[in-house]
């Protein structure tokens, strides 16, 4: 897991939909280096955003459109005045984003969500997409890893381990994610059943293709197809865990702090140097 990609541009390789719209009409070849961008907002609101995206593109390229190279002055200058000794040397290439990470595929994670909703809306996303450092994408997740992610079990350790902006949920790769305890061996059944019940989850969203996933998480308004299929995986993921069912989230804590401790065991143990004979 990693965050996406921060421009460092001051708006200028950044586009609305109205900047994306005159840009193509006034030159049609600049549309195949325009992508869609995501952020937490875009992504959770369901916002429309669009950014350049020059990987691989030659020199003669970017030369070719005046509108191009003026945004491209423009980043160049922001990034030369910038007290940052890495942004001042990102000035020779204004071209690119601060990191360059396009995915053929990827589960998207917002870092900053309202604590209200009992999932963090999650997704998939594709190289059409660039999402920013205001998300955190796992390359080439699975429906049993977003099936994991997106369960009460993984919630329950959101709740308690994970910072916060105000109210809100702050999740981190290193606090929240790396240190989550997956489930131990689970069966070839019971990793169909959660990606089953993932790909329910995802079916029961596309039912209302143009809701927002604020609409379809908020605790008020969650449609009955959804609240059913984030059940079933419920049941799915806690199966893989244990037999016993998780009476409340109090006992799901003490368990995956139980397993924490089993797997991190050997982590904090320090061989006895042996001394040796004079």
């Amino acid at each position: 897991i990693s965050k996406g990609n921060q421009p460092t541009d001051g708006g200028n390789l950044l586009l609305d939909d109205a900047e994306k719209v005159e840009l193509v009409k006034t030159y049609p070849e600049t549309e195949k280096y325009i992508k869609k961008l995501i952020g937490a907002q875009e992504y959770i609101h369901n916002i429309s955003r669009w950014c350049l995206w020059f990987a691989g593109v030659s020199p003669s390229e970017l030369r070719s459109v005046p509108a191009i190279v003026e945004r491209l002055h423009r980043v160049q200058e922001m990034r030369k005045k910038s007290p940052d000794p890495k942004t001042r040397e990102l000035s020779n290439t204004p071209w690119l984003f601060r990191e360059m990470r396009n995915y053929d595929s990827f589960i998207i994670v917002p870092s900053t969500t309202s604590e209200n909703r009992k999932y963090i809306p999650m997704g998939f996303g594709d190289k059409s997409m660039i999402p920013t450092n205001l998300l955190l994408i796992i390359p080439n997740g699975t429906l049993y890893h977003f099936g994991i992610l997106t369960s009460l079990m993984h919630m329950a350790w959101v709740k308690n381990i994970c910072g916060r902006l105000k109210s809100d949920f702050r999740y981190s790769k290193d606090i929240v994610y790396n240190n989550f305890p997956w489930p131990d061996s689970p069966t070839d059944k019971q990793i169909k059943s959660i990606e089953v019940g993932a790909e329910k989850v995802l079916s029961a969203r596309g039912l209302y293709p143009s809701e927002s996933l604020a609409d379809l998480y908020d605790p008020v308004s969650m449609p009955v197809e959804l609240v059913r299929a984030h059940n079933e995986l419920d049941k799915a993921v806690d199966s893989a865990y244990r037999s016993q069912p998780f009476v409340n989230e109090a006992n799901r804590m003490v368990y995956l702090f139980e397993l924490y401790e089993r797997y991190t065991a050997d982590l904090f143990t320090k061989e006895k140097v042996r001394k040796g004979k004079r």
